[in-house]
């Protein structure tokens, strides 16, 4: 990508963008350094203290590093909040299919890993799901809770950051799926049985219902 000048707007966001663009589509590999401001600035159009703001941002979203003295060094090809806001923009259906991914894996291993307490966790996430009855928020919020103690027993950490990374798109799922009247809403009896799979170690059903959870959710979307 070849970067343009600013026409409009704020120079300063515009600058921004115009950077993170430019990095994205790869017009500096991670690790080359960029031109320096006064070439930047001339490029883009703008003020030295404009670039100099820029690069401040983007090195505090992690995309760019100033080393004193040696210029700014590209570190990253993205910023983790901006592929979040992305993600937010996304249709409900690859939200589900990226949850049911996530959440298959984590009952699989769930099944395998999962100890007193995580199942305790389980249990009462699940119980308080079933007693908040027609108090949706209540039984979404529990049910968050009954996920997250799932994904938090299959011992991997990294797939416990990514889940919580993706927490408010997996949120939004749920809150569709249960307010949503055009959609299939998981039942309780689906919920136990994972609880069941996962309790005796079976990880082949646990994969199985975890899936069965959000595919009718997903095979309704299919034919909107």
């Amino acid at each position: 990508m070849t970067l343009q000048k600013i026409k409009r707007g704020s120079l300063v966001e515009g600058s921004v963008e115009n950077l993170r663009r430019a990095v994205e589509q790869g017009t500096w590999a991670v690790g080359e350094r960029l031109p320096n401001e006064t070439t930047l600035a001339e490029t883009l159009g703008v003020s030295r203290n404009t670039v100099r703001e820029a690069v401040r941002v983007l090195a505090h979203v992690g995309i760019l590093e100033t080393r004193q003295g040696d210029g700014t060094f590209v570190r990253a090809m993205l910023d983790a909040g901006e592929v979040f806001r992305r993600i937010e923009r996304t249709a409900l259906r690859d939200q589900l299919e990226v949850r049911m991914m996530l959440e298959t894996e984590a009952a699989r291993l769930a099944a395998e890993r999962r100890g007193e307490a995580d199942l305790d966790a389980m249990r009462t996430a699940l119980d308080n799901r079933h007693a908040a009855g027609d108090d949706i928020e209540k039984r979404i919020r529990f049910d968050e809770q009954f996920h997250h103690a799932i994904v938090n027993a299959s011992g991997n950490q990294a797939l416990v950051e990514l889940y919580k990374y993706f927490a408010g798109s997996i949120s939004k799922t749920i809150h569709e799926t249960e307010k949503n009247e055009g959609l299939p809403r998981p039942s309780h009896a689906d919920h136990e049985r994972l609880l069941e799979a996962v309790q005796r170690g079976d990880a082949g059903v646990a994969d199985d219902v975890a899936r069965t959870l959000l595919k009718a959710s997903l095979d309704a979307l299919e034919f909107e």
